[in-house]
């Protein structure tokens, strides 16, 4: 089994592509509520964005409430750049035999605007390499730590995330412009901890949030802002892109999870 999160696709669509490699089913862990019968799995495999240089806490909440135990475990995270130290950490507290991460089109748009149509498609085309290298090392069960932490991972994924998850996982800044919004709900259904609710058709934000922006990203309309922070902002969703980087010889329906690209 392979277990994922995923806000804006980019670990949804890693997680498909190692379940197309290695013969395996995909799971997205937000529509799980009771722990899957394991049976005999040889493998195990957890994919998921970095926030803020850690695992995020609906992944590592879920990781912590199965426990899950297999011969072969691993981790592969999707991250902008560079991870930290969260799948060390992550390794630390759970029997984890590899660790991955995969550097993917930025999408947290709070902090800077999305990269370039030239530069997704770039990171998408390498990823889609290192992932078919990935499954190959998965398949021999090899033990693998190949993790880019950057400069300065143990500040980064220790003061800076714990600082994030206090003070930025905040949903006060949040807000919908009137005239964009349709009432479509998507944010609501979309969001992974069920903190929006639409009140006379507009979205109100609760006080839970884990920062994936999901609901900014997906919003069909770009109906929703986070403060001032992404105001004149792209928006980033994997699934603009995928016909674009496997347009030879690739029908793939992304979101309904027909992948037969090569």
């Amino acid at each position: 089994m392979i277990f994922y999160f995923s806000a804006t696709g980019n670990s949804k669509w890693t997680a498909l592509k190692l379940a197309e490699s290695l013969n395996d089913k995909a799971y997205d862990i937000t529509k799980i509520n009771a722990k899957p019968e394991q049976g005999d799995m040889a493998k195990i495999g957890y994919v998921f964005p970095i926030h803020a240089w850690g695992v995020p806490r609906v992944m590592k909440g879920f990781i912590d409430r199965f426990k899950f135990s297999a011969p072969y475990t691993y981790a592969v995270a999707t991250c902008g750049e560079d991870a930290g130290k969260a799948i060390h950490k992550l390794m630390k507290e759970h029997h984890f035999n590899s660790g991955y991460s995969i550097a993917m089109p930025n999408n947290y748009i709070i902090g800077s605007d999305i990269d370039s149509d030239a530069d997704i498609i770039r990171k998408i085309t390498k990823a889609q390499e290192e992932i078919q290298k990935i499954a190959e090392e998965i398949n021999d069960e090899k033990t693998v730590y190949r993790v880019n932490e950057g400069r300065m991972a143990a500040i980064k994924s220790s003061i800076i995330n714990r600082g994030f998850i206090k003070f930025a996982a905040n949903t006060k800044p949040f807000s919908v412009l009137e005239d964009r919004c349709d009432s479509c709900g998507l944010c609501a259904s979309n969001c992974p901890l069920s903190t929006i609710r639409l009140v006379n058709g507009r979205p109100v934000w609760g006080k839970d949030c884990c920062q994936c922006l999901a609901c900014i990203n997906n919003c069909p309309h770009e109906a929703i802002q986070y403060g001032g922070d992404t105001r004149g902002k792209g928006r980033y969703n994997i699934e603009k892109y995928i016909n674009m980087v496997n347009k030879k010889g690739c029908n793939a329906d992304f979101m309904g999870e027909k992948h037969g690209c090569n």
